[in-house]
């Protein structure tokens, strides 16, 4: 068993492949990155990966936008925490999706890698 074995799996959610690719970048020391570059992308693998721990998605995506997508992945994946990255506003959708407590929490673009990864250490939102 290598080391990457133990690590937790965070699903990193967004349409634009440069923040994929910065996002894996950044956090593949510390967790098993995957990442999915649409909603339905991201819920196949939510099926394939049952011990995903984590996901984060964009929250503007083309087809199914990041509630939307977090809605149908709690159907199938109701304990993973889920997190929201949108470089707009916090918007009255988002806050009521944390307010009932099916987002953990939100961040703002461009994100910054030390905030995310004080939260997925902190408690892990739960």
């Amino acid at each position: 068993m290598n080391q990457a074995d133990h690590k937790q799996k965070l699903l990193y959610v967004d349409d634009e492949i440069l923040n994929l690719y910065l996002f894996r970048e950044y956090f593949q020391n510390e967790y098993k990155v995957i990442v999915a570059q649409s909603g339905q992308e991201a819920i196949e693998e939510l099926e394939e990966n049952e011990d995903i721990q984590f996901v984060i998605s964009d929250m503007r995506m083309p087809k199914m936008n990041g509630l939307e997508f977090i809605a149908k992945a709690q159907e199938i994946r109701p304990n993973i925490t889920y997190c929201i990255l949108t470089g707009y506003d916090l918007t009255p959708d988002i806050e009521k999706a944390i307010g009932e407590k099916k987002v953990a929490r939100y961040f703002s673009k461009p994100f910054d890698p030390t905030e995310i990864r004080l939260f997925l250490s902190a408690g892990n939102g739960e």
